[in-house]
Parts: C-alpha cells; structure tokens; sequence
C-alpha cells in the first residue's frame, strides 16, 4: 500500500526540461490526475499536496532540495507521519530503460542515482518502491552526467509524455497494495507509434543530351 508518492528532480527553471526532472514529470501528472496543487511545505523541504483516495490519506511530494539532499525531504515527511519505507513510492529517471518504458521495483541498490543515494541513507533502508522512468542512455559512461542534465529529443521527450498516463492507470492498484498487477500493468507498453514513411527520393530527370548532369536534390 502506498501512501506516499515522490517525484525526484532539481529545483529551478533551468533544469525543468531535463531528463534528471522525469520524477518531477510523472508527479506533477499525478497532481493533475488527482486535481491537485504543490505548495511549498519548509518542514518537508518541497512542494506537497495531501488529498484522501479510496478512504486513504496520500501525499505527494516533490523535494527542493537539489538533487543530492533528495533524502532530507523524503525522510522528513515519512518520519512525521510514520509512513514506513514499503508504502513509499519514488518516480525516477532511469538511464537503462529506453524513453516510452517505465518500470516497477522494490528495494535494490540505487545504483549510483544520488537521488535514490541519499533517500537510502536518509531513510536507513533500500526497501522502498522504485517507478523508474526511462531516459535512454548515452552510451559513454562518461557522458552520463551532460545527459541528465540536458533535454530529451523531441521524439524522447514525447515518448516519455506518452508513458506518463499509462503508468497512472495502476494508481487503484498501487494504493490497494496489488503491486503484482500494478506492476504488470506498468510494464504493458502501448504499441509503437510508426514513423511516417518517407518521401520518395526523386532526383530530376536529365533532358536528352544532358546525360550525368541532373542536379541533386
């Protein structure tokens, strides 16, 4: 049973469009599916909004901390209303998932996001729910970090907008605690959007006697 939901990103307009804000992306959905609006909590260090939901209490939180510190805020909400590590859902960009794709899991190491670094720490256990939100990977380990940090393609950014509202259809089941169907709900993909096909490549056709010299298109 989940009772609290965290989108993980960085705070400020320059970092809004970037693929580190895709937990942002998904929780901000979440409010508008809820009819919901984030405000500003200094106790918890981020936005929060907090509505009943098939008679439970939910909370929705977003850290402004950076995301570095994405623990401090987690870990004040939780512990204040005793919302223990297993009824905590995080949204978070994930490198090894392709953009369109989302994936549920339980516990594991966080596997060198910082986010999910620090709420480890905070919260002093790795039991927590995972909705990991596909950004692609650059390719180059090095590079990882100006990938974060920078914007999707179109064609990924749209892809990842698409995911967004599939993934909020489990929001019964995740709230029930049927995480076995939420989960295979999550990781049903829509059908691939086929590309427009491409425009015949036509080059003009040389006149008699100019054999050869068709210009290129």
């Amino acid at each position: 049973m989940i009772k609290l939901f965290v989108g993980l990103g960085n705070p400020g307009t320059e970092y809004e469009a970037t693929r580190h804000n895709a937990g942002f992306w998904w929780l901000d959905a979440l409010a508008r599916e809820l009819k919901l609006s984030l405000v500003p909590d200094k106790s918890y260090h981020g936005v929060v909004a907090r509505t009943t939901f098939k008679g439970q209490t939910l909370w929705l939180l977003e850290p402004r901390t950076f995301m570095n510190l994405s623990g401090k805020s987690v870990a004040a909400l939780a512990r204040f209303f005793k919302i223990k590590p297993e009824e905590i859902l995080v949204a978070h960009d994930e490198l090894d998932i392709v953009p369109g794709q989302l994936k549920l899991k339980f516990g594991g190491s966080h596997a060198g996001h910082n986010g999910l670094r620090d709420i480890h720490a905070q919260l002093g256990s790795a039991d927590y729910w995972r909705l990991r939100i596909g950004v692609g990977h650059p390719g180059d380990k090095a590079e990882v970090v100006n990938w974060v940090l920078q914007k999707p393609s179109q064609e990924h950014r749209a892809a990842i907008e698409d995911a967004l509202p599939r993934s909020l259809k489990a929001l019964p089941m995740l709230i029930d605690g049927e995480m076995e169907k939420a989960t295979m709900l999550i990781h049903t993909h829509a059908p691939v959007r086929p590309k427009p096909p491409r425009k015949p490549d036509i080059s003009p056709v040389a006149e008699p006697g100019q054999a050869g010299r068709a210009d290129k298109p």
